[in-house]
Order: structure tokens, then C-alpha cells, then sequence
């Protein structure tokens, strides 16, 4: 799955800011773009994971786009 993601530098906080515009809240930082690359991964992984949340009568299905 292909997920786009915005890293940008933030100068006021000394830091660079990440998040995925299709991912409403998706979002992580780091000191480097580097860094904050692999906590946007992170952070994507474990917004798509299963909250195992699932009503009466509902079932889980998994999706490929």
C-alpha cells in the first residue's frame, strides 16, 4: 500500500513535522527527516491496525487498494 506523506521543517521547533493528508490525526515528528520519517511509518502501522472493536453480528474484513 502506497500512502502519501508530508514532512516539513518546522524553524520553531527546531524539528521536522510529518503526517499523511488521506490519514485524519496521522501524525509524527522528528529531529531529522530521517527520524521522522520512521515515526510516520510507525505511526501509519498503527493507525491501520484492527482495534479488535467489532459490534454484534459484525465481522473484520481486510481490504488491498
Amino acid at each position: 500500500m502506497k500512502i502519501r506523506v508530508v514532512i516539513e521543517y518546522d524553524p520553531e521547533a527546531k524539528a521536522f513535522a510529518a503526517y499523511c493528508p488521506e490519514l485524519p490525526g496521522c501524525t509524527s515528528a522528528g529531529d531529522t527527516e530521517e527520524e521522522a520519517f520512521r515515526n510516520i511509518r510507525e505511526a501509519i502501522e498503527l493507525y491501520l491496525e484492527p482495534t479488535g472493536d467489532v459490534g454484534k453480528g459484525g465481522k473484520v474484513v481486510e481490504v488491498v487498494v
